[in-house]
């Protein structure tokens, strides 16, 4: 069963820093695309960044390129979101979710693509 957890998420004031996790279980890295998204209260769902392992691909939202890293450490079946010089702006639940194998190209930020979700970690950025 293919599952991913997020973790990492908090308080944090505006200019710092928090990196998430996402651990995938019953599938490896290997094979499949992970992708950041955020929900903000009463907005849609947005893509925040995406990593194919298989070529190590990633793909930022124009909001968060520069501050934000994906990476992927396979042996731990691992997926990181680094998040530096927070916005208040960046305020949302985060989600991490596993790409339908059924797309082989390089991974995009569009929730469509999307199977396996997590339950989402929030992340607040306040003063």
């Amino acid at each position: 069963q293919v599952q991913v957890v997020e973790s990492g998420g908090g308080l944090v004031q505006p200019g710092g820093s928090l990196r998430l996790s996402c651990a995938a279980s019953g599938f490896t890295l290997d094979y499949y695309a992970i992708g950041w998204f955020r929900q903000a209260p009463v907005q849609l769902r947005e893509g925040v960044a995406c990593i194919s392992s298989r070529d190590g691909f990633a793909h930022y939202a124009d909001s968060v390129k520069g501050r934000f890293t994906i990476s992927g450490d396979n042996a731990k079946n691992t997926v990181y979101l680094q998040m530096d010089t927070l916005r208040v702006e960046d305020t949302a639940v985060y989600f991490c979710a596993a790409r339908d194998p059924w797309y082989t190209s390089s991974c995009t930020n569009k929730v469509s693509e999307y199977t396996s979700w997590g339950q989402g970690t929030q992340v607040t950025v306040s003063s």
